[in-house]
């Protein structure tokens, strides 16, 4: 019998950059759990097949095409997450994000504002977008997704960093604010094998090196980390808020 702690029926969610790795994985670890999601991402046929996929699996999706750097596309998409179970957003999963690596003295305004414009404002724009369905009965979860990069820094990736870490910021700030409306605010910063690090794998110095850094001495695959999200999602973490948890094999510690 499963853990009714981990039980998301009737909660619906709101998952962004959810067309491929770590946010489709999660999509669909929070489908199995019960919870309607509503699958956005830039590529709204990636998109669609994650919400097919849960569907086809016995849950309840639905997908959207949103750039979170539009607060109009946010607001939309949070009414619609919030339609899947009369009225209200019960979980908003902030993942869309994009890298763009380059040693500091090339980095350019473009590229730094970018990283910061989708990793942090959307962020920003997809929380605010999900004040008002929010629920204030416990069930209201906000979990934003960083990286060891915003806790550590990292070689060649000063925007992404400083984007991460200013999302660790956001995330302790507004945890403050929610605890008065009994909404949890969280971060995770998971480690897994998706297109978005596969110029570290495939370089064979880069994956030398970050391998050296992981005391498991392996990439997770994305369902590996989805579960960690399902916990901060349910009520197993009824009484955890502004925290920054690392599900990566190890490397920050």
């Amino acid at each position: 019998m499963a853990n009714p702690l981990f039980d998301l029926t009737g909660r619906s969610a709101l998952v962004t950059g959810a067309g491929g790795g770590i946010g489709a994985a999660v999509a669909r670890a929070l489908g199995a759990a019960g919870a309607a999601v509503l699958v956005s991402d830039l590529d709204v046929d990636a998109a669609s097949a994650v919400a097919q996929d849960i569907c086809s699996n016995g849950g309840t999706a639905d997908s959207i095409a949103l750039d979170v750097r539009d607060r109009h596309a946010a607001d939309a998409a949070a009414a619609r997450a919030a339609g899947l179970t009369e009225g209200k957003l019960h979980i908003l999963v902030n993942n869309a994000g994009v890298t763009a690596p380059g040693m500091f003295a090339d980095l350019t305004d473009e590229s730094f504002y970018r990283v910061l414009d989708i990793h942090l404002m959307g962020a920003v724009h997809c929380s605010q977008s999900a004040l008002g369905f929010l629920p204030t009965d416990g069930t209201g979860r906000i979990i934003n997704v960083v990286s060891s990069a915003g806790i550590t820094g990292t070689l060649g990736q000063v925007n992404y960093s400083a984007a991460k870490a200013s999302i660790i910021g956001f995330t302790k700030s507004l945890a403050r604010e929610m605890a008065r409306n009994n909404i949890l605010v969280n971060a995770l910063a998971p480690l897994a094998a998706t297109r978005m690090t596969e110029t570290i794998r495939t370089n064979e110095k880069f994956a030398a090196t970050m391998m050296a850094r992981i005391p498991l001495r392996r990439w997770a695959e994305p369902e590996e980390v989805a579960g960690a999200f399902v916990f901060l999602a349910s009520d197993a973490a009824s009484y955890i808020t502004g925290q920054v948890l690392p599900v990566d094999g190890g490397m920050v510690m």
